[in-house]
Order: C-alpha cells, then sequence, then structure tokens
C-alpha cells in the first residue's frame, strides 16, 4: 500500500480549505499563545487527545427545509472567529479540512453526510475529540454516521445524543434536510437494536407543532422547555445535564446556535425569539466537556450572510473554546 493510499485509509480525504487560522500576535511564549498559533495543518502530526477540526459546507439539508441558505460559510467564519481568542494554556489542535456538499442532486447531501461520516470515525478511534464546524443542522446526521462506525459503539458503548436546539428535528419528510436528523438516528439506532438517547435542551414550544411533541414522547426524548432554562433555574438545568451524562458513556453533542437569543445569534436560519441565555449554553458545553464522554460536537446554522457584527460566529467560537480549554 502506498503511502498515500494508506493515509486516505486512515483520514478519508475532505476538500482542501482556504483555512482562515491568522490572527493577532502579541509575541513569542506560552503567555501571549493564541488559537492561530495552536493549530495546524497536517493530520500525520497530530497525537492522540488533540482536538480535530472539521467543517462540513452544507445548505441542502436548510433549502430541504425551507430555511434561509447560507450556512455553508459558517465553518470559516467560526475559525475566523475563534483563530484570535487566547488560551489560557498551550493546547493542540489541528484542521482536517472541509467536507462539502455541492450542488442539489439526488444524493448530494446523502453523500456529503457519508463522507463526512468516514471522516469523523477515523478521527475518534484515533483518539481526538471532534469539532464539527456548520453547515446547516443536517451536520448531526453526518456526525452520526460516524459516530455508529467507532469500536466504542460497536463494542456496546452507550451512545447519549444531547441537541441544544430551539427544535427536536425530528420532523418525518420524504427527502433528508435539516429539519429531520435526530429521526434519522433513531431509526438507525432501532436497526441496530440499541436504545434512542436522545436529550433536547433548549425546545421552544411555538418552533414545534403537537405532532412533532408527539414524535418526541413516542420515541422517549427527554427535554426541557427554554422557558424552563434561564439564569434562575440553572440548578435545573444542570440536573437535567448531569443525568443526563449518567445514561450514557459516549456523548454526541450538537449545537444548533439558535437555541440562543436572536440578540446573540441572529446569524442563523431561524432566529429565536426567546432563546437560552449564553451563560447557560456555556455551562453546559463545560459540563458535557469535562465529563470527558464528549466525543463529537457540531455547532450548527451559523448563517454569516444574516450575522451582525459576528455575534453569532463569537457566541459559537466562544462555546468551541469552552469546551476544548475544559480538558486542560
Amino acid at each position: 500500500m502506498s503511502v498515500a493510499t494508506d493515509r486516505e485509509a486512515r483520514y478519508p480525504r475532505p476538500d482542501v480549505p482556504a483555512t482562515p487560522w491568522t490572527g493577532r500576535d502579541d509575541g513569542p511564549g506560552a503567555e501571549n499563545l493564541r488559537w492561530h498559533h495552536a493549530v495546524h495543518l497536517d493530520p500525520e502530526r497530530a497525537a492522540p487527545g488533540d482536538v480535530a477540526f472539521v467543517g462540513f459546507r452544507s445548505d441542502e439539508g436548510v433549502r430541504r427545509n425551507k430555511g434561509r441558505p447560507g450556512a455553508a460559510n459558517g465553518p470559516d467564519a467560526l475559525r475566523r472567529a475563534l483563530a484570535s481568542m487566547a488560551l489560557p494554556k498551550p493546547l493542540r489542535a489541528f484542521d482536517a479540512g472541509d467536507i462539502e456538499v455541492a450542488g442539489d442532486g439526488e444524493d448530494a447531501l446523502e453523500t456529503g453526510q457519508q463522507r463526512l461520516g468516514r471522516l469523523v470515525a477515523a478521527l475518534v478511534d484515533r483518539g481526538h475529540p471532534v469539532m464539527v464546524l456548520g453547515g446547516g443542522h443536517e451536520v448531526a446526521y453526518g456526525s452520526y454516521c460516524g459516530l455508529e462506525r467507532t469500536r466504542a459503539l460497536r463494542e456496546g458503548g452507550r451512545l447519549g445524543v444531547l441537541n441544544l436546539d430551539a427544535h427536536f428535528d425530528l420532523r418525518d419528510d420524504v427527502r433528508p434536510s435539516s429539519g429531520t436528523p435526530f429521526l434519522q438516528i433513531a431509526r438507525s439506532e432501532e436497526r441496530h437494536g440499541r436504545e434512542f438517547g436522545y436529550w433536547v435542551l433548549g425546545v421552544s414550544q411555538p418552533s414545534n407543532t403537537q405532532r412533532l411533541f408527539h414524535t418526541a414522547d413516542r420515541l422517549g426524548v427527554r427535554y426541557l422547555p427554554d422557558t424552563e432554562c434561564g439564569l434562575p433555574a440553572l440548578a435545573r438545568t444542570e440536573a437535567f445535564v448531569d443525568e443526563f451524562l449518567a445514561s450514557c458513556d459516549i456523548v454526541h453533542l450538537s449545537i444548533d446556535l439558535d437555541v440562543l437569543p436572536a440578540a446573540v445569534a441572529p446569524g442563523v436560519s431561524a432566529p429565536a425569539a426567546y432563546g437560552v441565555p449564553m451563560e447557560v449554553v456555556e455551562r453546559v458545553c463545560h459540563r458535557v466537556a469535562a465529563s470527558g464522554k464528549l466525543a463529537v460536537c457540531d455547532i450548527a446554522e451559523l448563517n454569516p450572510e444574516f450575522d451582525v457584527d459576528q455575534r453569532t460566529a463569537r457566541a459559537g467560537a466562544r462555546l468551541v473554546h469552552r469546551m476544548a480549554t475544559a480538558r486542560m
């Protein structure tokens, strides 16, 4: 086997991104570290435990779900927002590139999700915490396609999916979209004879039909409404997260940025009229990352075209920063 073929077997080759890991430089030494100093672009240099970034450039799921396209440009916007953030300690990370869903062909999205899955599986099995950046929330099924291939799940590990989201995304549509990923996961878990461990934090009642609530109840989904996730109810939110963490061995955290209030995250397909405070979402992310169970996190729905002063990109980047540094 050639060197190139061997590398492809370990890390299925994504599209090469125009990686914007540049930013302010205050001088040498650990006291001046920023993210753009820590991230390199060569997976072959990575050691187990290094954070792996993967971009998912996709608008197709949002388009099918009749939302506002633009999330395909989310990965680079998140990278740019993260690049100049200061690090409290040295950290190792690498950018594995972008998976791009090109065109609107019949199976373009499905092919892209499977490509993402192969790359995620390779990275997780080599011991990397994976952060998938963008695009629409169809990314969640692509991340899952990777997790279901991992050794940990094949050997009987219990998967838990925690979605921070105003929506259940349990639509039963003919074509998969950004509104269907968790129903797709439910059906896959049923085919594998595994329990569907799906929990949602921040669900907005006005944003979900009664049919979706009935689907959630039928599938045994645990959820906490946005009206019960404010700072005064922080203890309840933390108890919800702790109960989730106790129910599983491997965590797939999915963050739809529309879980945040519209003033914090205007650049999404469906800005929230209410939302969960940033302080609460950040604490939840830290709690999950600090548990040691987080295998994959995807950050979905950032649409730079509708962002204001990079608020949404900065909010998403700060959540990534909080999770990565929680491991220090």
